[in-house]
């Protein structure tokens, strides 16, 4: 597991991550959520050391983590870091040796990660010939080369079609089965809730909150959504009720209640005015949960 404990970083006078806590565990995959400017890659730069705690531990199962230990983690940066002029194979055989491996496992694990993200084609191609889509997969590949024991991916999904991110998570999962925690940046909030365990909500350089999606959803409003065959106007004046919108494609209201103790009244009353189509809860997407909190 790696740990963030009240970790501090400044830029000049400014806190770009101001005490900042958070775990990534094993075998789980925590999506790190946060508009532009909010510190997500100021943060990951910590973790692998590309820049220096100002104040606060970072720990590597319980322990401050070192610089072996950042030698065993896969980075992929947002900006890509590679060379245009190399060719596929070539330049992840030598991040392979970088890592450790020996020229046969390096050329042998490029290979296998080549074929596994789809690149098989383009193996012998510069890097500067291939689309940024497969520039990408090339960038990922690179962070998972020599068999890591965390992964820090800083928006992998960016620039890819459906079909890669497809083959990128049947990837991580992978890797998320073996037990390495996984720590991804991503402005797709709907492909974060869908494949996250975790979630960390960063603003201003400041967690707010983490937690599984489930968790998460449940700290936004919930609303109710009823849906009756006679008329809903006496809504408005039905004590602990606010009404948020009316007649919706379903020919439902959607409602706000103060607490869950209205429920049964209000059902009552509904019954008793006509027959009562559809009640249920509304619970927020992570979306709308980061957008209340953020006020994004």
């Amino acid at each position: 597991m790696l740990e963030l404990d009240k970790v501090t970083r400044y830029f000049g006078d400014r806190a770009a991550v101001e005490r900042t806590s958070f775990y990534v565990e094993g075998g789980r995959m925590t999506g790190f959520v946060g508009v532009n400017g909010a510190g997500k890659t100021t943060t990951m730069r910590l973790i692998m050391g590309v820049l220096a705690v100002h104040d606060g531990t970072i720990r590597w199962d319980g322990r401050p983590v070192t610089a072996d230990d950042r030698r065993r983690f896969g980075y992929m940066p947002e900006e890509r870091g590679l060379y245009p002029k190399q060719t596929v194979i070539g330049q992840l055989t030598y991040l392979g040796r970088l890592r450790g491996l020996s020229a046969q496992s390096a050329q042998r694990s490029a290979g296998e990660l080549i074929d596994r993200l789809g690149l098989a084609e383009r193996s012998t191609a510069r890097l500067e010939a291939l689309s940024l889509g497969n520039q990408q997969r090339v960038q990922i590949a690179a962070a998972l080369i020599g068999d890591p024991q965390f992964l820090v991916l800083d928006e992998p999904f960016s620039g890819l079609d459906p079909r890669a991110v497809d083959t990128m998570v049947e990837v991580l999962r992978e890797y998320i089965r073996r037990g390495v925690p996984v720590l991804f940046s991503s402005h797709q909030l709907d492909l974060v809730e869908r494949l996250c365990d975790d979630l960390v909500f960063l603003d201003r350089g400041r967690v707010l909150a983490q937690g599984s999606a489930h968790e998460l959803r449940r700290r936004g409003t919930v609303r109710h959504r009823l849906a009756m065959s006679g008329p809903t106007g006496w809504l408005h004046t039905f004590t602990g009720v606010t009404v948020i919108s009316e007649n919706d494609e379903g020919g439902g209201v959607l409602l706000q209640l103060d607490d869950d103790g209205v429920v049964d009244r209000l059902l009552a009353e509904a019954l008793r005015r006509g027959s009562v189509r559809e009640f249920g809860e509304i619970v927020p997407s992570v979306s709308d949960v980061f957008r209340e909190m953020t006020n994004a």
